[in-house]
């Protein structure tokens, strides 16, 4: 935590008055398979960022990691840093109990950056709950994903511009979001976007045409081909898309309904976890809460 310099008292009696205090959170994790399960053998936290004990819900050893923020919001000046490393043959499943919450920060910028790096044939999927950008928000968001030989990497993440139910819209303020995918090193798939609140993107319908949430889903593994067809069967909605490409699959949500989106990219989820790890998905507890 630091804290910004104490305000210069003038010539009376009043105590110095100080900044309120902006987080700076890390935390770093190391996942490796040990007796048949993927065990958390150490952990490093900075700040306001921990996780709970792990889960096995699942037979073959799979870890489910809830990634915890106990302040609730990212206000102006946070910084907030996660690192996840999987060893060989680790299998990890990481989540979030709530909606990330940037509250309104201009000018001062608020930061989010997840790294997760995976080695040879482990699998990781990242599967955060939403993101909601508060009216006056300037946040910025990094993924940034490293593949090694055989590893699988599943990720969504849905992005609320205001707050639908509140009737709020995004009217100032900025994000700034880049998501990055790197296999052995050489990058497969890069995106990024910046959205500046009240302007015309948000409403073209080139861009977001009027609708509060956006949701991208990656999925990048040895066995995708075919799996976008079958999503796409189970999937018809005018709201969701799909696209195969070369060394990734992506899907999209725009519309209003954050519990809509949830519900395509988990049905999609339940298509990809069989067609490339020949398992049944199987739901983080937490969501059911």
């Amino acid at each position: 935590m630091i804290l910004d310099n104490m305000i210069e008292p003038r010539a009376t009696d009043a105590k110095p008055v100080s900044a309120p205090a902006r987080w700076q959170g890390q935390l770093e994790l190391w996942l490796e398979p040990r007796a048949g399960k993927t065990s958390l053998v150490r952990r490093r936290h900075i700040g306001p960022l921990v996780v709970q004990r792990p889960f096995y819900p699942e037979r073959d050893g799979t870890t489910h990691i809830y990634l915890l923020h106990p302040p609730g919001g990212v206000a102006g000046g946070d910084q907030l840093e996660i690192t996840c490393h999987l060893a060989p043959g680790a299998k990890a499943l990481l989540t979030t109990p709530g909606a990330t919450k940037f509250y309104r920060s201009t000018p001062n910028l608020s930061e989010m950056r997840t790294i997760i790096s995976l080695a040879d044939d482990a699998v990781c999927e990242f599967f955060p709950q939403e993101t909601i950008l508060f009216d006056g928000a300037d946040a910025s968001m990094e993924t940034l994903v490293h593949l090694s030989t055989g590893a699988i990497y599943v990720g969504w993440d849905f992005i609320s511009f205001g707050r639908p139910a509140a009737n709020e819209r995004f009217t100032f303020g900025t994000l700034r979001q880049r998501t990055s995918v790197l296999r052995d090193g050489r990058p497969i798939w890069f995106e990024r976007l910046r959205v500046d609140g009240g302007s015309t993107l948000l409403d073209a319908r080139f861009g977001l045409a009027g609708n509060p949430i956006l949701g991208t889903m990656i999925c990048a593994g040895p066995s995708i081909e075919g799996l976008a067809d079958k999503i796409r069967e189970t999937n018809d909605h005018v709201g969701f898309s799909v696209s195969q490409l070369e060394r990734t699959l992506v899907c999209r949500y725009l519309g209003s309904d954050i519990s809509e989106a949830k519900l395509l990219f988990t049905r999609a989820w339940e298509i990809l976890r069989p067609g490339i790890l020949g398992k049944p998905a199987v739901a983080p507890r937490i969501w059911s809460t």
